[in-house]
C-alpha cells in the first residue's frame, strides 16, 4: 500500500550530500546521474521522527492520555530503536520512506533529455539551484573571520518534491492521524535551517497527487489526531 508525501520549498534550502565540488562550492546538495535535486528517503524519515519527538515531549508534559495511543501508532510507522531489516532488537517499521523527487513526469523527461544529449547533467542542477556565499562574522573586529567564506549550493524556494510511503500492511486510522500530524509538524529542512534556510511544509496524499498543495486529506487525517489529544467520545481507546 502506498501513500505519497509532497514536500514545498518555502525558501532556498540545501539538501547536502556531505561533500563539496573541488573550485565550485564547499557544499553540494544531494542529486542524482542527471542532475535532478531529491531528499534522501532516510532524511525525510529522520524528519518526520523528530516532528514525532516534539510531539510526544508536548503530550508527556501535559500528562495527556492520548501518548499511550500514539506511541504505539509511532513504534509502527517509524520503528522501534536498535530494530533490523529482519526486525530483531526492536519492532522494525511498517513504513518505507523513499526520496523526495522532482514530479514523475518532470524528472522523467529530464533524465530522457540527458539521456539523448538535448540537455547535460550539470545544466539540469544549475536551471534548479543557485549557489550562495557566506562568512563567519569576527564578533571582536566586527569583519568576517579570515577563510570563513563558504559556497554553498541551494534548491530554490518554491520547487515541490514527491515521496513515496509504502506500508508492509495497511497502516491503522491512528496511524496515519499521527503521520499527519508530523509532517504538518515539519518546518524546517537541510543545512542551516537554524539560520533561515530551509523553510518547508510537508502533506500527506491517500495517492499522487494532481495538484501538491492539495491539503484535504491532510486535514481529514489531523482532525482525527486532533480528536485523540482532546479526548473527544469515539476516539478514546478501547
Amino acid at each position: 500500500m502506498r501513500y505519497f508525501l509532497s514536500v514545498l520549498l518555502h525558501s532556498d534550502t540545501t539538501f547536502g550530500r556531505g561533500e563539496g565540488v573541488a573550485g565550485l562550492v564547499d557544499v553540494e546538495i544531494e542529486h542524482d546521474s542527471a542532475g535532478c535535486p531529491f531528499l534522501g528517503g532516510r532524511a525525510l524519515k529522520g524528519l518526520l521522527r523528530e516532528s514525532w519527538y516534539e510531539i510526544r515531549d508536548a503530550l508527556a508534559r501535559g500528562g495527556n492520555p492520548a501518548l499511550a495511543m500514539l506511541e504505539p501508532a509511532a513504534a509502527r510507522l517509524l520503528g522501534e530503536s536498535g530494530a533490523d531489516f529482519d526486525g530483531s532488537g526492536g519492532r522494525a517499521a511498517l513504513m518505507r520512506v523513499q526520496a523526495a523527487t522532482l514530479p514523475p513526469a518532470l524528472r522523467d523527461r529530464l533524465h530522457r533529455n540527458v539521456a539523448a544529449g538535448t540537455i547535460r547533467a550539470d545544466e539540469v542542477l544549475a536551471s534548479l539551484t543557485t549557489i550562495r556565499r557566506q562568512t563567519a562574522l569576527d564578533a571582536a573586529r566586527g569583519a568576517p573571520e579570515i577563510g570563513s567564506l563558504r559556497a554553498m549550493r541551494v534548491l530554490l524556494r518554491d520547487t515541490r518534491l514527491l515521496a513515496g510511503l509504502d506500508f508492509a500492511a495497511a497502516p491503522a486510522a491512528d496511524d496515519l492521524a499521527l503521520l499527519a500530524a508530523c509532517a504538518l509538524g515539519v518546518r524546517r529542512a537541510g543545512t542551516t535551517r537554524n539560520r533561515g534556510r530551509g523553510r518547508v511544509s510537508l502533506l500527506l496524499h491517500a495517492s499522487e497527487p494532481a495538484n501538491y498543495a492539495d491539503s484535504a486529506f491532510t486535514l481529514a487525517q489531523f482532525q482525527h489526531f486532533a480528536a485523540l489529544v482532546k479526548g473527544v467520545p469515539g476516539h478514546a481507546a478501547a
